[in-house]
């Protein structure tokens, strides 16, 4: 499939794919404790994001499940679970890419762990995401969120840290891209 025959699309079915070389992927509808924990992690990213532009950050948006064209040829457009980037030009219909993006999230899923700990770790460094979570999921909730920094002279992740909910002590302060503190209890289900 080629960039503008997936433009041409309806959203319902947009919504439902990525595609990966040219090739359609179909999505599965993910568990509602998947879409729990997206939502939550949006909601506690958005919060840091409005913190930091009233600190003078530029413009930041926070959405889950949206396009992100990764590559033209072949075309690479997948939907991460959640993803912080700076705000586009809408009237000018800009779209969302890698060099907008500055952390995706993917949580991993039954079926998906090769995905979002393979494939997609790969696509997103190649696209120069700088940043990039992958989160593990409990009966509770979040419970484990791998931090992973982009290494721009090799165009690979680099672990930079993980962390865990049980873990005692504060609440873990992220620094980058924006200043987080990972509050797990509101993560939980």
């Amino acid at each position: 499939m080629t960039a503008e025959e997936y433009e041409a699309l309806p959203e319902d079915i947009s919504k439902t794919i990525e595609i990966v070389d040219g090739q359609v992927i179909y999505c599965d509808s993910p568990t509602p404790e998947h879409q729990r924990a997206c939502r939550r992690l949006a909601n506690l990213l958005e919060g840091h994001a409005r913190a930091a532009m009233r600190s003078g950050h530029d413009r930041l948006a926070v959405d889950i499940d949206v396009d992100l064209r990764l590559r033209d040829l072949p075309l690479l457009n997948r939907r991460p679970d959640v993803i912080l980037y700076r705000c586009l030009d809408r009237e000018n219909k800009e779209r969302l890419t890698g060099e907008h993006a500055l952390l995706v999230v993917e949580v991993v899923s039954p079926g998906s762990e090769t995905q979002d700990t393979n494939d997609k770790f790969t696509e997103y460094a190649r696209a120069g995401i700088p940043h990039y979570w992958i989160v593990r999921l409990d009966s509770a909730g979040v419970s484990v969120i791998e931090r992973y920094q982009l290494d721009k002279a090799a165009m690979l992740f680099k672990h930079v840290n993980t962390l865990m909910k049980d873990e005692a002590g504060a609440p873990p302060e992220v620094g980058n891209p924006i200043p987080i503190t990972v509050t797990w209890d509101d993560l939980e289900f």
